[in-house]
């Protein structure tokens, strides 16, 4: 068979927000459709089959089974699209886009959307166990006496809601209780970390000023741009901040860690000889992919650096070190999460340049839609490469929940 490439023609996403705020009111299903509908209406794929929309979201509803398939139902695309939820924490964009590339290189399909979603203000309300299994109960009985039997044993305890929260199920730690851990462990500086948020932010509001996102983002609910970003910050405002994770000693604050977010981002994919044929831009192809998972539950390896053993892998594969490679892309779960991956990397022999990393800001700027953090970066990275010209690299690290790590290469044709 012959060799079929699946490149990255574009993408669009929501303005990214911070949650409880403009998209409060906003489902997972209400955000994916708009940022799939942005992306028909830049390629004029209004009406048109799409192989297949590969998308997901980490916070979900029970009426969300098949959020991807009624956000296609919903948008501009011909019903006759397929569709499937992945979900890989925080690196399911990024494991959508692998997923719909390695279809396209198969010959399974020639064009494919892929992302993710996420709302950290519709986040699904737990009820205590006592409660739901009365509601169970009450739901399977024929009479109306069974279904009040079914509550008998529900106590005043059992009605007190489950608050939604970021915990690993293995140790009972936040994300941010975990990396203080890190931090500590690696000894990650309040300095550093404070510095790489900055850049962060200054970065991103470059790159918004110069037109970049132009092409890559469309508003939603009157929001035309990312509410997170503060390109007024200075290193003397993010030093007065308390912190939030690790204690009254801690270095972590809410200004060197993402806040909680709603957004969503896709990305169009399509075999490379069908985009020029259909005058799409070809921005990059997808190289290669790695994932990796740490044993963080022993407390021998750290919850976020899965990727210091997935990038070497991907490296060594694909007979490349880092100095072959033009740009970085590390998804700033928290700054201190960067700053300790680059520490390990180096530990094994790999430096990275730091001119070359996040260039255009990340998650602490940005914000971080869990899902659709890696659709963002994906898209955000095939256009620098593209810019770049023919030949240039870009790899992709991103973190995720349970101790995994997603990356990918991709590179500029």
């Amino acid at each position: 068979m012959l060799e079929r490439n699946a490149v990255i023609v574009g993408g669009n996403r929501t303005p990214f927000v911070k949650a409880g705020t403009a998209y409060a009111q906003a489902s997972n299903q209400d955000m994916l459709t708009a940022a799939i509908d942005g992306l028909v209406a830049r390629f004029g794929l209004a009406g048109t089959k799409v192989d297949e929309v590969v998308a997901g979201a980490v916070l979900k509803h029970t009426r969300d089974f098949n959020l991807t398939r009624e956000s296609v139902l919903g948008s501009a695309l011909d019903p006759h699209t397929p569709a499937i939820d992945l979900q890989q924490a925080c690196g399911t964009g990024l494991e959508a886009v692998i997923y719909a590339a390695n279809k396209i290189r198969l010959g399974q399909a020639t064009t494919a959307i892929a992302g993710g979603v996420d709302s950290a203000s519709d986040a699904p309300i737990v009820v205590k166990e006592g409660l739901r299994r009365a509601l169970l109960k009450a739901s399977y009985a024929r009479k109306p006496v069974d279904r009040i039997k079914a509550f008998a044993k529900v106590r005043p305890a059992d009605l007190a809601p489950v608050p939604p929260a970021v915990v690993e199920p293995r140790t009972g730690l936040s994300m941010g209780e975990s990396q203080a851990q890190t931090t500590q462990k690696w000894g990650i500086s309040r300095e550093d970390q404070d510095a790489l948020t900055l850049a962060s932010h200054q970065n991103l509001a470059k790159a918004w000023h110069s037109g970049f996102f132009d092409d890559l983002v469309t508003p939603f609910l009157k929001v035309a741009k990312d509410k997170i970003l503060r390109p007024e910050t200075t290193a003397a405002a993010l030093a007065k901040l308390k912190p939030v994770f690790g204690g009254p000693e801690g270095t972590m604050t809410a200004g060197n860690s993402t806040a909680l977010t709603d957004g969503a981002a896709v990305v169009l994919l399509a075999e490379e000889s069908h985009a020029r044929a259909q005058n799409w831009p070809v921005l990059a192809r997808v190289v290669d992919a790695q994932v990796a998972a740490s044993d963080y539950v022993t407390g021998n390896e750290d919850l976020l650096l899965a990727g210091a053993r997935a990038i070497p892998e991907l490296l060594e594969r694909n007979g490349l070190t880092a100095a072959d490679i033009d740009l970085f892309e590390i998804h700033e779960a928290f700054a201190s999460t960067v700053l300790a991956t680059l520490a390990a990397l180096e530990q094994g022999g790999i430096t990275i340049d730091r001119a070359r990393l996040n260039v255009n800001g990340s998650s602490l700027a940005t914000g971080h839609p869990f899902a659709a953090t890696g659709g963002r970066i994906v898209a955000t990275l095939a256009k620098m490469l593209a810019e770049k010209g023919p030949g240039s690299k870009g790899l992709i690290s991103i973190c995720a929940a349970g101790g995994m790590a997603v990356t990918a290469i991709l590179e500029a044709v």
